[in-house]
């Protein structure tokens, strides 16, 4: 049963382009098993098909984000953590990994300095003699080195455990290959699914996110993100080239999806899209 219901599914994973947009072959086709005289056996099998399809969906789908993010944690606080912690403390290196890690240590001394000096102007430590003031700086400038020597110490454990997240995602899919497939099954069905309206909202969204004209402040700090997350220098150059370049070529490819494929697919999502947009 379950063997011939994964054909089934398979089947139906097979989005072949036709010469005719699929709603108007969704339509004939419904027509047709309407006509049939086991239509009511047909509809039956059919909702059979679609429950499991949903349910081993979304049990793949949870294993698929749940199990890195397990691993990657376990990893990193049992196997990586106690290594790196202990090899850091034993060799004894650099506090920074980068330049951009000194001058953000640095800026944020300065900052403190500037502060603590505003507060001695409007009388807060009226009485606060010199020695005491370098003492607070030389206080602030170690808890400010404890703080990046963790963070590079950090960023060393995170390079670890996301290479082991990602090599336990790829052995997922190697492993479930055919949930693999009722998945990508079950994402075309719910996709292509959706009304024209909700279609062109999805796609406004998506476009005015990842490539409109305030998405680059968007990839600024999702870069600075996983740069500091892998310890990586935030080079300013690096960000702006990469800002004017990679929203350039994704909307480029989001485009031709929509000419090559949405187009033939659902015309009249094309449509509804292009009237939205206006």
């Amino acid at each position: 049963m379950k063997y011939w219901n994964l054909k089934r599914i398979n089947q139906s994973t097979v989005n072949r382009l036709s010469p005719l947009p699929r709603s108007i072959t969704r339509t004939f086709e419904k027509f047709k098993q309407e006509l049939s005289p086991h239509a009511d056996v047909e509809a039956l099998e059919e909702f059979r098909i679609l429950r499991y399809q949903t349910i081993a969906s979304v049990k793949y789908l949870l294993i698929l984000m749940i199990t890195p993010i397990i691993i990657n944690q376990l990893s990193k606080q049992f196997i990586f953590g106690p290594v790196v912690d202990y090899l850091w403390n034993k060799t004894q290196p650099g506090i920074f990994l980068n330049e951009s890690q000194e001058e953000r240590a640095l800026i944020e001394l300065q900052r403190f300095e500037e502060k603590l000096n505003f507060e001695i102007l409007i009388g807060k430590y009226p009485s606060l003699p010199p020695n005491s003031v370098q003492g607070k700086l030389q206080q602030k400038a170690l808890l400010i080195t404890k703080e990046y020597t963790r963070e590079s110490a950090n960023a060393i454990k995170n390079i670890l455990s996301d290479i082991f997240s990602v090599l336990a995602i790829g052995l997922i899919i190697i492993r479930d290959r055919r949930e693999l497939s009722i998945l990508q099954s079950f994402m075309n069905e719910l996709i292509y699914g959706l009304s024209d309206t909700a279609k062109g909202f999805l796609i406004i969204l998506f476009t005015d996110i990842f490539v409109g004209f305030h998405s680059p402040h968007g990839w600024e700090v999702i870069l600075e993100i996983i740069l500091r997350h892998f310890g990586l220098p935030e080079s300013r150059d690096f960000i702006f080239l990469f800002i004017s370049t990679f929203p350039v070529v994704l909307d480029t490819i989001f485009k031709y999806w929509i000419f090559r494929y949405l187009n033939r697919l659902s015309p009249s999502a094309v449509a509804t899209y292009h009237n939205m947009n206006e």
